[in-house]
């Protein structure tokens, strides 16, 4: 039987549909089908449908590598401009990329390293707290305090080489107690020495097809093809074993599902270099994919390699991924980092192209479905979110459940 339910972004979810085995494809040319979409455009937001963005969490907003002492940089984040900078001490800061007065961005300003001023009537602010130090037209016969003015700041941590930033939920006002926010994430680490990498790419689609692209078991034979990879010829059938995370600690903020340890996919070569490897990955809410590689070399020594991939709303319809890697696999071999992170480009920039594409058909807005079993962790995921939106209703997955696939 098949069955309809209707979810956020008109996507459906219908009952199994199992296909064929075809002959050899040749691809498509044709010029239509190769139309480049940037990302960053306006053309490119106002093409794809919009969804619903998840506040009150930490977001990756760029990497920290670019702000060094005395600098700034702006970024969107939630659909917010932002202006992120450090301070002559190093301490990070991000502000609303506005001046409260009368609206113009304070990046069209001056930073000393200590103080942000707007460009516009010279207002300074101190950007940690948002505090406003000083309005030069102020006179002796003004009774206005300006230190009881505010720009609008935002917590900001730096973790794994990124600026993370906790973007408060619309009118919750400023955050008294930084102690009470989530914990920051943060990429696990299984030994004091190993070698990280970054990778990042815009995506000119919504957070949630960013996401449910980013589980999706079933696309690497077709999006990933490479010699290095796997190929449509390697396809067979695997079951996993997926089960529940609650977060009962932080009151299921970062509920989730995790795939349980297992051997990764044999048709996979970087896989079946690193002997016999056991993975698990999980995924939690609100953007958040882990992996982590247990594996023992022929001398009999534990080996790793982990990476947290988020996919960010930048605006409600379109979205980044960021990646980071860490191992201490061939941790003393010259030259892993930079061929990890080129092999790691091209993953990534074949998920980008995809997406790319795939914008062109979501201008439309059109209805699209979800089926059993590949897309369920997709169902769980619009599940999640819409418990995490509405702060009620149980866990989509209540018990550990085995699901097969072909890829």
């Amino acid at each position: 039987m098949t069955t309809w339910i209707e979810i956020p972004g008109k996507l459906c979810i219908m009952g199994n549909i199992k296909g064929n085995s075809r002959g050899k494809m040749r691809p498509i040319r044709a010029q239509q089908h190769l139309v480049h979409i940037d990302a960053s455009t306006p053309d490119a937001a106002k093409s794809a449908p919009p969804a619903e963005m998840i506040f009150g969490d930490w977001y990756p907003a760029l990497r920290s590598a670019k702000l060094r002492p005395n600098a700034t940089a702006v970024t969107t984040l939630l659909g917010i401009p932002m202006l992120l900078g450090r301070k002559s001490n190093g301490t990070l800061f991000a502000l609303r990329d506005l001046c409260p007065h009368r609206g113009i961005p304070l990046s069209a300003g001056w930073f000393d390293g200590e103080t942000v001023q707007c460009k516009y009537h010279g207002w300074r602010f101190e950007p940690c707290s948002g505090r406003c130090e000083e309005i030069p037209s102020l006179t002796s016969l003004d009774n206005l305090a300006p230190t009881k003015i505010f720009a609008n700041a935002f917590p900001v941590a730096e973790r794994d080489g990124y600026a993370w930033v906790y973007v408060p939920p619309p009118g919750a006002g400023r955050i008294a107690d930084p102690a009470q926010l989530p914990p920051i994430p943060e990429l696990p680490k299984f030994s004091p020495r190993f070698r990280t990498a970054h990778l990042t790419a815009d995506l000119p689609c919504n957070v949630d097809h960013g996401i449910i692209g980013l589980m999706d078991p079933a696309h690497g034979p077709f999006v990933h093809r490479a010699w290095w990879w796997r190929s449509s010829s390697s396809i067979h059938e695997k079951t996993k074993h997926f089960e529940p995370i609650e977060d009962a600690t932080n009151a299921g903020r970062s509920a989730g599902f995790r795939m349980s340890a297992h051997t990764p996919s044999s048709n996979s070569a970087p896989y079946r270099l690193l002997g016999k490897p056991v993975t698990t990955i999980d995924f939690v809410l609100p953007n958040r994919r882990y992996e982590t590689i247990r594996a023992v070399n022929a001398r009999g020594k534990q080996r790793w390699f982990a990476s947290l991939t988020t996919v960010t709303p930048t605006t409600p319809t379109t979205c980044r991924i960021d990646v980071v890697a860490a191992w201490d696999i061939a941790y003393r071999v010259p030259f892993v980092t930079p061929i990890a992170r080129y092999f790691g480009a091209k993953f990534v920039a074949q998920d980008q192209q995809t997406m790319v594409q795939q914008a062109r058909g979501l201008r439309s807005n059109p209805g699209l479905m979800l089926i059993d079993d590949a897309d369920i962790p997709a169902k769980w995921y619009f599940a999640l979110k819409q418990r995490r939106l509405k702060g009620e209703g149980p866990h989509p997955l209540q018990n550990p459940i085995d699901l097969h696939w072909r890829s």
